[in-house]
């Protein structure tokens, strides 16, 4: 198993709902526990499915009992896929966003189930959570059996930077291999002092290709046994990106690139490859600025 060159947080933080499509999520976290020696923390929220102005005490803790009795479930099958792991459980009433931020201060990273392509809702947590939370995000779709491919994209950002490492470290715990892909055609995001490149697509390559030597290398050197690939390509990074996930097993992208503006909000790329790439997406949010 690889050591990873950093400290961690003690856990995995994954919020479970019982559902079908939650299987595969479940699978994804309790696998990063395994690979990375961490806690699994499991979240379960129960709601009450009635305005506020109506509720039944006696019903409500019926309710309540049930998401108990979900939580119950969840674990003992977190605890067969991995026997002798550590896993604990959280039950908490609604709202599921609010409670997985709260709980992710010792959180290496949190897992949730995401619906399949174009079935995600702007309102869901999987969209949510990765705008409001520190932590990475890995929002899970789909199962089948692994196809040994990561893929991270870059843009010269910070965010870009941290999804980066996040992926090679991704890939050198499974054994996988990583493919950095920077979608270069962006001049809707670069400062004005670098418009003139889209004039010259033999320059614009040229200087992008040096940018993205220069983020790659340092990963390189510090994780020498993952086979990386390198992708240049003159296209809208949307495209290249949902391109390049057809074959991965997790696709990894900043929370927002080099056009980024508002805070509160992910990016045109991030949000687009939640909403459409067909893998499960890792959403990692740039470093936080030192207080």
């Amino acid at each position: 198993m690889v050591a990873l060159s950093r400290a961690q947080r003690p856990n995995i933080l994954f919020g479970y709902d019982g559902t079908e499509e939650n299987e595969s999520a479940l699978r994804w976290a309790v696998e990063e526990s395994r690979l990375r020696e961490l806690d699994l923390v499991m979240c379960h929220c129960w709601h009450w499915p009635y305005p506020p102005g109506h509720v039944d005490a006696a019903v409500e803790a019926i309710v309540q009992r049930a998401g108990e009795n979900l939580l119950r479930e969840g674990a003992r099958k977190a605890r067969d896929l991995r026997p002798g792991g550590k896993v604990s459980t959280l039950l908490r009433r609604e709202p599921v966003t609010e409670t997985l931020v709260d709980e992710s201060d010792d959180a290496e990273l949190i897992v949730v189930g995401s619906h399949e392509r174009y079935r995600l809702l702007n309102a869901s947590t999987a969209v949510q959570l990765p705008a409001r939370t520190h932590r990475p995000v890995i929002a899970v779709r789909g199962g089948g059996a692994p196809r040994g491919l990561i893929v991270a994209g870059v843009d010269g950002s910070a965010g870009g930077d941290a999804a980066l490492g996040f992926a090679i470290e991704e890939a050198a715990l499974r054994g996988f291999d990583l493919r950095v892909v920077y979608g270069a055609w962006e001049p809707g995001a670069v400062p004005d002092f670098e418009l003139p490149l889209f004039t010259d697509k033999d320059r614009l390559f040229e200087v992008r290709t040096a940018m993205l030597d220069e983020a790659v290398r340092p990963w390189r050197r510090r994780y020498p046994e993952v086979a990386v690939r390198v992708s240049l390509l003159l296209e809208r990074p949307r495209e290249a990106l949902l391109a390049a996930a057809a074959d991965a097993d997790l696709l990894v992208v900043g929370d927002r690139g080099a056009g980024g503006l508002d805070p509160l909000l992910l990016g045109a790329t991030s949000s687009a490859m939640l909403h459409h790439a067909p893998c499960a997406v890792a959403i990692v949010p740039q470093p936080r600025p030192a207080a």
